[in-house]
């Protein structure tokens, strides 16, 4: 056998995707040469598109709507004929297909579902569940087929028949993939389900299914909902305009679901021949089942299953990847899922810090404002935690803390903010307590000195959250904490006596840039006025800061993206590693789908120009890299951080929630795989 060549790093099957396409050919009743013929066209297109795996609807050799004629011995005759033609004719075509044929087995009738793979007959699996009600009589005619196992003979080839067939792809394509028909599906155990968790990754079905109103979206809601329980792939293919409408229409209705999310659609009620293709992430369903411990649990029959082998071949050179990448895990580009996350991400830190307070049996909180997007976030919370509450604003005691390198423009955006919100406010100079910890350490920048180190960032650092300790204790409150997911991820925050530390913070696994959406949603909501939407606008304006480190000469202030790196790319990193535990190479992969070109792809309702950049894969893999190092360098603050609500199925880094690993793991081996399996570009 000739040795295949593996895959180059800018083709999506090289990182664990399968090119599944749903077909609606074109169909005369009762015609098999005229279907196989019409079969054929639309596989050699999906070839050229470089498709794995294809679906085409029930009956589709003989058509499915021709009633009685499915008893006549010279259609039965011919559907074989053709069968076995087909076959021959998909030599040295990539893809494996399934199709719909009616088969003769020990003078039984079965509706059956045909795997063809490069020249030949790979096996036939039976409809399960036959419908008896409304407009369908099947088991006037066909047997079912739950209980059959066995061979059966195609004109005159021995194939392998049953309805515990699975199908297996070996070599450079690894997938397997199980078919059933129509009704399978919409039993109250569809076979399927057993199917996928013995191993079957992508879930395939043939249907005829007539449309009538509203049974498209109850066809959608059905495949979602099964690919998501089985954490499977769903690729349904429906029959379409050709087939007899004595009595009843077809819309050729193809979808194609991955874990409950819609990948691809065809046109419906086209009278053209119709084809659907996406590329399915067969590793991220795997790395979902096993982290899900219902789906580890469930019943493994694979051993009553009989594994059918193929090899399916992945097709040579770079391929674009036929499936869209949220540039923002954490933030959908739909803009009606956008608003209604926003809106419920509220809610969640909302009710946490209100459900916090009550317990403490305290009526107050104390916070620090920076004129930032972290606090910023962390105190319109606040304010809506007292409206809850049924307290006053006025409760909330909001402080801005000035330091060394606090700037005109984010105190005075602390300012505006905490006076528009009806909080009550103050300002604690803490420079000349910094100064004077400063001295008692002997540190040069106690003289005047230039010295900005790590010790004279973390004075200012400890000493605001210390006044901040120190003032809830005066007041009988609690700190509310204004630290992010993302931070966190990256270590970027002063251990302890610093940023690090609270009562409570609601922020703790909110990311960087949904904190920017968040408070771009306040803005934009109307529930606030004209002059706190101005004073939002201004913060999410503002280059982010530590502001610990004065302005050197030109004027350039301490940007903290020019350290840790663009947050956009950082909260991506953070999502794929934490989220599915993906090799870095496949992560830098997924991020330059994601982030190669601004101009490809749909970008987060209100994200402002400027925030509309792309990045090269070298640029990606730099910023990955020193991810990985801060990642791991410092698990250690993540191994104590304060109570806070998890946000999204993105997931939390508490050592009590989503995430947790030893403080003295290194990230060689990751830092190894990013370098040896990802080019410069």
């Amino acid at each position: 056998m000739t040795q295949l060549a593996t895959p180059p790093f800018h083709s999506p099957f090289a990182h664990g995707f399968v090119r599944v396409g749903v077909c609606t050919p074109a169909v005369r009743p009762a015609d098999p040469v005229f279907n196989a013929a019409a079969i054929l066209d639309q596989v050699r297109q999906a070839d050229a598109s470089g498709a794995s795996l294809l679906v085409f609807p029930e009956l589709g050799i003989s058509a499915y709507a021709i009633d009685d004629l499915h008893h006549q011995t010279v259609l039965l005759d011919a559907v074989e004929a053709a069968l076995a033609g087909l076959a021959r004719d998909s030599a040295g075509l990539t893809p494996a297909f399934v199709v719909g044929a009616p088969l003769r087995r020990r003078g039984r009738l079965y509706n059956c579902g045909v795997v063809i793979h490069d020249g030949r007959l790979v096996g036939a699996v039976p409809k399960s569940y036959l419908p008896n009600y409304r407009e369908f009589y099947e088991p006037r005619w066909f047997t079912p087929g739950h209980e059959t196992t066995g061979e059966i003979e195609i004109d005159g080839a021995t194939v392998p028949f049953g309805a515990d067939l699975l199908f297996r792809s070996t070599g450079l394509l690894d997938v397997t993939f199980h078919v059933e028909i129509c009704e399978d599906v919409w039993a109250p155990e569809p076979p399927s389900t057993l199917a996928a968790v013995s191993g079957a990754e992508v879930l395939l079905n043939l249907s005829a299914s007539n449309i009538v109103i509203g049974k498209a979206q109850a066809r959608r809601t059905l495949c979602a909902a099964q690919s998501m329980r089985c954490f499977a792939a769903y690729a349904y293919s429906a029959a379409g305009p050709g087939e007899s409408t004595t009595d009843l229409a077809w819309d050729g209705h193809g979808v194609i679901f991955e874990n409950g999310r819609e990948l691809a659609e065809t046109t419906r009620f086209s009278p053209s021949p119709t084809l659907a293709l996406a590329d399915v992430d067969v590793a991220l369903l795997r790395a979902e089942r096993i982290r899900t411990r219902a789906f580890g649990e469930s019943p493994d029959a694979a051993d009553s299953f009989r594994i059918l082998e193929l090899e399916i071949r992945p097709p040579a050179g770079p391929q674009p990847l036929l499936r869209a990448v949220e540039r923002f895990p954490y933030v959908p580009s739909d803009p009606a899922r956008l608003a209604e996350d926003c809106a419920e991400a509220y809610q969640i830190q909302v009710q946490g810090l209100a459900q916090r307070l009550r317990s403490t049996g305290l009526d107050k909180l104390v916070i620090g404002v920076s004129g930032g997007l972290d606090s910023t976030q962390a105190l319109i919370v606040a304010v809506r935690a007292m409206d809850q509450l049924g307290l006053p604003r006025s409760h909330v005691l909001a402080y801005t803390l000035p330091g060394f390198a606090t700037s005109e423009g984010t105190r005075g955006n602390a300012w505006a903010l905490m006076r528009s919100l009806g909080v009550t406010a103050a300002e604690i100079d803490i420079r000349p307590a910094a100064n004077q910890m400063l001295t008692d350490l002997g540190h040069p920048a106690a003289t005047g000195a230039a010295v900005y180190d790590v010790t004279f960032e973390n004075v200012q650092a400890g000493l605001r959250t210390d006044y901040l300790f120190r003032l809830a204790n005066q007041a009988g409150a609690l700190v509310v904490g204004t630290g992010d997911l993302s931070e966190l991820g990256l270590g970027w925050c002063t251990y302890g006596v610093g940023d690090h530390m609270s009562h409570y913070n609601p922020n703790a696994s909110v990311s960087k840039t949904l904190i920017q959406h968040l408070i771009r949603y306040v803005a934009a909501s109307g529930d606030v006025s004209d002059a706190v939407a101005q004073v939002l606008h201004a913060i999410l304006n503002t280059e982010i800061s530590p502001e610990l480190v004065p302005a050197g000469a030109d004027g350039a202030v301490q940007s903290t993206e020019s350290f840790v790196g663009p947050y956009a790319l950082q909260d991506f990193n953070l999502y794929y590693l934490t989220r599915y535990g993906f090799a870095p190479s496949r992560i830098a992969y997924l991020a330059l789908q994601a982030w190669g070109d601004a101009a490809a792809g749909t970008w987060p309702a209100n994200t402002p120009d400027a925030a509309r950049r792309a990045y090269d894969l070298k640029t990606i893999k730099a910023w990955l890299a020193l991810f990985l190092k801060r990642f791991f360098a410092n698990q250690f603050k993540r191994s104590a951080v304060p109570n806070g609500p998890k946000i999204s199925s993105g997931g939390s880094l508490s050592p009590r929630g989503d995430w947790r690993m030893p403080s003295d793991a290194p990230a060689t081996a990751w830092l190894d795989e990013l370098a040896r399996n990802t080019p410069e570009g």
